[in-house]
């Protein structure tokens, strides 16, 4: 076989050695579709893609999804790459891009199976920040104590991407709320997910925003308290990234969240993304009409 998959932490991730020539090989496929499950985030050191090879490799692993075409970087074409950036010529709201500095789940707001992997190719790198972080949330489960799993088996939470935005205003304007609230459903998500698969999961990041059942100051430190057991560095890998390098990550077993950057340093990723198969939860108004 023309790859080799090197771990880089005992619980999360792992650099694969491949030439860009066999990346579409159905064998390789296959043994960065195992690796992936088995270790959250894969990087590709300077493999140097190409957007035709990106999308190639991307309809090779899967559906392709595109849930960012409301936003700069993502409106117009067809072929579901959004790119990411602060440079205002292409990005002129650029609130969606700062809201990735926390940590976060891939569309966990949107009513839709969630998406199972993040593609994402460096073209341009900012001179100080912008590694991008993961945590596994297997990774979190498997680990939290007995006791502890029991008390939060049967959680239900309410995300919402207002509360993804919330860290970037003292005060939201109206507007901003509205804007956010026309983009995304609230949806409620088990605390924890128990996958076709058999492992379990927790389901994180800022847009956790509400435990159903409990006081919200309570609810909200419970979350923000299992965010930071994620996070913690056994469970977590920081990348420091180099131009073509291409990385790959589970978004239904890791929060990730960018390092912040300058804004103005026209730092630059290419991100496409591969469609689920499970739909994780239901629209908050379903559930209440029901």
């Amino acid at each position: 076989m023309n790859v080799t998959i090197e771990p880089i932490k005992e619980h999360i991730g792992a650099i694969v050695h491949v030439d860009k020539e066999h990346l579409c090989d159905d064998d390789v496929v296959q043994a960065i579709r195992d690796a992936l499950e088995d270790r959250g985030v894969l990087v590709f050191p300077k493999i140097n893609l190409t957007d035709e090879e990106q999308l190639a490799f991307t309809d090779k692993f899967g559906e392709r999804v595109k849930f960012t075409g409301t936003v700069p970087g993502g409106e117009g074409g067809g072929d579901e790459l959004y790119k990411i950036t602060l440079d205002k010529k292409i990005n002129k709201e650029p609130d969606y891009v700062l809201g990735t500095y926390f940590w976060h789940m891939d569309g966990v707001t949107i009513d839709q199976p969630l998406p199972k992997a993040t593609m994402l190719s460096a073209r341009a790198l900012s001179p100080t920040g912008g590694q991008t972080e993961f945590a596994s949330t297997f990774a979190a489960y498997e680990n939290l104590p007995e006791d502890q799993k029991k008390a939060i088996e049967d959680l239900k939470v309410i995300h919402r991407m207002e509360a993804s935005m919330r860290p970037l205003y003292v005060d939201m304007p109206e507007e901003r709320l509205e804007r956010y609230r026309s983009m995304a459903t609230w949806m409620v998500h088990p605390l924890v997910w128990s996958q076709k698969g058999g492992r379990k999961s927790l389901v994180l990041g800022t847009h956790a925003d509400e435990v159903i059942g409990m006081p919200v100051p309570e609810g909200r430190a419970l979350l923000a308290k299992l965010t930071e057991w994620a996070a913690q560095p056994d469970f977590s890998y920081s990348h420091d990234w180099q131009e073509g390098d291409f990385v790959v990550w589970n978004n239904c077993g890791l929060m990730h969240r960018v390092v912040p950057y300058e804004a103005d340093c026209g730092r630059m990723m290419h991100r496409t993304t591969i469609m689920g198969t499970e739909r994780l939860g239901r629209p908050l108004k379903e559930l209440e009409a029901a």
